[in-house]
């Protein structure tokens, strides 16, 4: 398996359970002059929610529970989804909690920069790495994909 290319304008997916939508919107409002620069994807409702803050388009996708979360997931392991930001509520139990864990696991299968909280979201969109070309390390999994089954 080869590294990737992830290009200076990063398709930035953005995902928050009912509990965190306000504060993910509150995020998006105050970084709406770097996430500009990006393309934006959400889920069903957030993503309604984030284009009527920032008056900007979202390319939106299902609700979670209805299969947005896994529709992201598949845009991860096809290499079209850049950095993930999931304001999650670890308080809350959700439907579709497979759905979460595999989309967070598809995350870090593909070694995509991923924030399920504020601070770490700070974090990746304050960093230089995002207005810049990065080469992510992809893992070899022709083991795995070559075993005898």
């Amino acid at each position: 398996m080869s590294d990737r290319t992830i290009a200076t304008r990063k398709r930035i997916a953005l995902i928050a359970h009912d509990n965190k939508k306000a504060e993910l919107i509150d995020w998006v409002y105050y970084n709406r002059g770097v996430l500009s620069r990006h393309e934006l994807f959400a889920t069903g409702t957030t993503g309604k929610l984030i284009e009527e803050a920032i008056d900007r388009p979202v390319k939106k996708f299902l609700s979670g529970p209805l299969g947005g979360d896994q529709q992201i997931g598949a845009l991860v392991a096809e290499g079209k989804i850049d950095v993930l930001i999931f304001f999650w509520d670890p308080m809350a139990s959700q439907p579709h909690d497979p759905d979460i864990k595999a989309l967070l696991r598809l995350g870090v299968v593909w070694n995509i920069p991923m924030a399920c909280n504020r601070a770490t979201a700070d974090f990746i969109l304050t960093s230089n790495l995002i207005a810049e070309t990065y080469e992510s390390v992809q893992t070899d999994y022709s083991g795995y994909l070559n075993r005898k089954v």
